[in-house]
């Protein structure tokens, strides 16, 4: 009988590893933007997606799952517990991820613009625990699992590839608390980064220096506090996925380990 099965596509066949199983991608943080756009891109691209998040319920993660196939994990990225069982359930039903994104901002509602003698330490605290010290556990069950991959053709094991903010590059004031956490995910990343590339694992730290315009019922793309999006003026998260992506099938005579992605029009 004649072979009905679809002929793969060129972005099936890149997201397939050297022994013909789809690669396996991870994102750590899951809501409509920078998540949901990089959850529906590698997808499309051919891999087996899971997202993670506190609340995993979310429409825009059901839709993801009913639309794409995406595979939802609960559980809280600040806990070592949580991460690890993440990563047990991904591996048993998906595989070893290839790509895992940390996409956690972090900041705890009450620690916006305070200043550094109204700042609640308790609020200090668990913001660094939700961004910098969840990078760290989630950085860590990735690096153990690809260390044990064969590599690919490219002699690579695997990404990892930390989302950041502006406040990684420089202090705001009335910030404390989300630019310690920042700076403390740079120096992490950077740390790793020397770590692991000489093993085949490409580790990169993403500073996006702008606001981000996330797509609005009637097409348009918001932000919560900077309103919509005028020519171009917000960074597009499916932009910021591709270029994830892009990042992820790097050379590795060429590999990147910081990328600042900023609107042309932004002042910095």
């Amino acid at each position: 009988m004649p072979d009905s099965r679809p002929m793969p596509t060129p972005a099936t066949d890149a997201a397939r590893s050297d022994t013909g199983a789809q690669e396996v991608a991870l994102i750590v943080g899951g809501g409509p933007g920078i998540s949901s756009s990089c959850a529906r891109l590698f997808a499309q691209s051919g891999m087996r997606v899971a997202v993670a998040a506190r609340s995993p319920d979310k429409p825009v993660l059901l839709a993801l799952e009913t639309e794409h196939g995406v595979r939802r994990y609960g559980g809280d990225a600040s806990e070592p517990a949580d991460v690890e069982r993440l990563f047990q359930n991904v591996v048993r039903d998906l595989g070893v991820p290839s790509l895992v994104v940390h996409n956690i901002d972090g900041r705890v509602p009450g620690i916006f613009r305070k200043g550094v003698g109204e700042a609640d330490p308790a609020m200090v605290l668990e913001t660094l625990r939700n961004s910098a010290f969840s990078a760290f556990l989630v950085g860590q069950q990735a690096a153990r699992l690809m260390r044990d991959k064969a590599p690919n053709t490219n002699g690579a094991r695997g990404t990892i590839v930390f989302t950041n903010a502006s406040a990684a590059l420089k202090g705001f004031p009335s910030s404390g608390a989300f630019a310690m956490a920042c700076h403390a995910k740079t120096g992490l990343a950077q740390s790793m980064a020397r770590e692991l590339m000489p093993q085949g694992i490409h580790v990169v730290n993403v500073p996006i220096d702008a606001a981000i315009g996330r797509m609005q019922e009637d097409g348009t793309r918001a932000h919560q506090r900077a309103g919509t999006t005028v020519d171009d003026n917000m960074a597009d998260p499916d932009r910021i996925a591709e270029t994830y992506l892009q990042l992820h099938r790097q050379h590795r005579s060429t590999w990147a380990f910081e990328v600042v992605l900023r609107p042309w029009v932004e002042k910095w």
